[in-house]
């Protein structure tokens, strides 16, 4: 059940014999989802087919979005993968260690988010993921096959996904129909309880940007670091959705305050 909740979120690839691939790893080791961000091939095109083999319905059901925000809509975690290390609190991690993280929620949408054949994920799109990983290799050749990586990372969610199915007794976890969203087959949140979904907070820290812009707290060219800061400082927090709606309570109240000062004031 809670490998049925992992995305594999691919960004831009071009090449259709890897996502053929990775549709095949895929269902090799029971993920079903796979989301494509721009894609620069054809997922369905005979290359990508003739490497899918028996994973064609994988490839078939594939979903296809404009940008990243759009393939996380409904995620409650992400991580993403990385090659780079960056100058920043959020550690690089292990697979083994980090992707069993995914599976904790097993109801709740996850997203395992994948860069370019050529040159991974920007900053900017590695700023939409709460954890990040790095799968260790060889300093001679560094560098892996981008279906490659899938499939090891696929391969440890497996793994946890099965230990954690001998540790817990069966039950019935199947979820009604009505509950599914759409264009992915996941289920809704349904309790403010749950953890917040990724464009909740990120309609959040749009909000908190624009407010802190207009106090002169940040400034347009140092916005973006500063906004990672606080992007790490949230997803260490990992919040619920009904403190995500108190926090934006409170930046609402904020900018009521100051249109009420500046209209009093007469500018």
């Amino acid at each position: 059940m809670a490998l049925n909740q992992v995305r594999v979120i691919l960004v831009e690839p071009a090449g259709p014999i890897n996502v053929g691939s990775i549709a095949r790893v895929m269902k090799n080791f029971g993920l079903n989802h796979l989301v494509l961000v721009n894609p620069q091939c054809k997922p369905l095109s005979g290359e990508a087919l003739k490497m899918a083999v028996h994973a064609k319905d994988i490839l078939e059901s594939a979903v296809s979005v404009t940008t990243l925000p759009e393939a996380l809509q409904g995620c409650t975690r992400a991580i993403a993968t990385t090659a780079r290390v960056r100058h920043w609190d959020s550690p690089l991690e292990n697979p083994s260690t980090a992707l069993p993280w995914l599976l904790e929620q097993p109801q709740q949408p996850a997203a395992l988010i994948f860069g370019r054949e050529d040159r991974g994920l920007s900053n900017e799109e590695l700023n939409y993921a709460q954890r990040f990983i790095r799968i260790p290799t060889s300093s001679n050749y560094p560098s892996l096959n981008l279906a490659t990586a899938v499939a090891i990372c696929c391969y440890e969610l497996a793994k946890n996904d099965t230990e954690n199915q001998e540790d817990t007794p069966r039950e019935n976890t199947e979820i009604p129909s009505e509950k599914l969203s759409v264009p992915f087959a996941v289920p809704i949140p349904a309790s403010v309880n749950e953890s917040a979904p990724l464009n909740i907070l990120e309609e959040y820290y749009q909000q908190l940007e624009s407010l802190l812009l207009k106090i002169g707290y940040l400034y347009p060219h140092t916005a973006a670091s500063r906004m990672e800061t606080f992007r790490q400082m949230y997803n260490r927090a990992q919040l619920q959705t009904r403190e995500v709606a108190m926090l934006r309570g409170i930046l609402r109240q904020v900018e009521w305050a100051l249109e009420n000062r500046n209209n009093h004031q007469g500018f």
